[in-house]
């Protein structure tokens, strides 16, 4: 039971580096992306374009992840909230 009272979860302190860290991969998987996009159109074609808009699809599927992992954050930050509101000793 002592665990629970001395543990304080995932706060709002922890929210800005997880937000920056989301909005840093958002930011490197578009240039990526953009990247890869501008090498596939100067590449002749053949097996290294095919490569290259594999890699591109690969990436795509991953950048839909971001959502969820923004809406995993969120729910550990208010269960966060939640626990440590009900691990407090009570004043009376």
């Amino acid at each position: 039971m002592k665990s629970i009272l001395n543990k304080k979860g995932l706060g709002l302190g922890e929210l800005y580096p997880a937000v920056l860290l989301i909005v840093l991969i958002g930011i490197v998987i578009g240039i990526g992306l953009y990247v890869l996009s501008e090498v596939e159109e100067n590449v002749g074609g053949g097996e290294a374009s095919t490569a290259i808009n594999e890699t591109i699809t690969g990436l795509g599927g991953l950048s839909s992840w971001i959502a969820i992992i923004v809406v995993v954050i969120a729910a550990a930050i208010i269960l966060g909230l939640v626990i440590s509101s009900f691990g407090r000793k009570s004043s009376i």
